[in-house]
């Protein structure tokens, strides 16, 4: 059965399905309703979360499904039981696994070690649901395939994730990154061989403005996450001039939008100006993170007995 680690596992045909049973399940919640019922979704966290734990269980909820939520303290995973033996009796128990990780490779080992089909629901390397939404968003206001994208700040697994995601769809994708923070090499790698299949394009600068300029979607995430509390101050100095303020995101479009996976630092990484502008989707982009793990559930159920 299918895993969901990075969202190029999906194939573009899959992640074209998920995308539009996103889409569909928000218009119309109540056929989905009880879809799944007597499903068994194990969720867990290693790192806390606000939008990931509401939104993926309320949406199992609302599919029918039941949710097992299981926190590190609880689990011990890795600590007080080996990845192997936490994945191998999980699978007993649960029809899905999905999990909010630091160490990506213990994804890679749950599933290794677990026939249900296994979820990121964040890593260090990358946060595949979050681009789900993301292209859910920007698709409720324009075509992905042709549309530009920057990203603003960290190559982190967001920006991972968003550059895959957008490379499938036929977007162009900017980033624009302080040097020595730009996303992994081979992440940039992957996605541009992706783009090119695809009529897309991968385009990394340093140069914020440039990376803004005419673009149809301005995207940022907090300049150091969770984990990296004790670079905090340092990172300050060097992502002051990414910050995306009025007068960046007026270098977009006319009818540019904004995009901030949350929690935002107001005034840090955007002005609070932006992030409340007229056209800033934050709170739509966040709210689809829950229609965007139904559609995926849907989709990785069709493979279950």
């Amino acid at each position: 059965m299918a895993d969901f680690l990075m969202v190029p596992d999906l194939g573009s045909d899959g992640l074209g399905e998920v995308l539009r049973l996103s889409a569909d399940v928000k218009a119309e919640p109540t056929r989905y309703a009880g879809r799944l019922a007597g499903k068994r979704v194990g969720l867990f966290f290693e790192k806390p979360s606000t939008r990931t734990r509401a939104s993926c269980e309320v949406g199992t909820v609302d599919l029918g499904a039941h949710p097992v939520v299981m926190k590190q303290d609880e689990v011990g995973l890795g600590k007080r039981e080996t990845v192997e033996d936490v994945a191998r009796t999980l699978d007993r128990y649960l029809d899905i696994l999905a999990l909010r990780v630091f160490d990506h490779q213990n994804l890679v080992g749950i599933a290794a070690n677990a026939e249900a089909p296994v979820i990121n629901l964040l890593s260090d390397v990358s946060h595949p649901c979050q681009a789900l939404a993301d292209l859910q968003t920007i698709a409720e206001h324009r075509p992905l395939e042709g549309t530009t994208v920057t990203y603003v700040g960290d190559g982190n697994n967001v920006c991972h994730s968003l550059m895959l995601a957008g490379a499938m769809s036929g977007m162009h994708v900017r980033v624009a990154a302080p040097q020595g923070y730009e996303p992994a090499a081979d992440i940039t790698e992957q996605a541009t061989a992706l783009a090119g299949s695809s009529g897309g394009s991968i385009v990394i600068t340093n140069d914020a403005i440039e990376g803004v300029g005419g673009t149809d979607v301005v995207y940022t995430d907090v300049w150091a996450s969770m984990g990296q509390e004790a670079e905090a101050d340092a990172r300050k100095a060097l992502f002051a001039p990414f910050q995306v303020t009025e007068g960046l995101f007026s270098k977009a479009a006319a009818d540019a939008i904004f995009l901030h996976c949350l929690p935002a630092h107001r005034d840090e990484e955007v002005v609070h100006e932006v992030i409340e502008h007229e056209r800033s989707f934050v709170f739509d982009q966040a709210e689809n993170r829950m229609h965007a793990f139904k559609g995926l559930l849907l989709y990785l159920a069709g493979s279950l007995a």
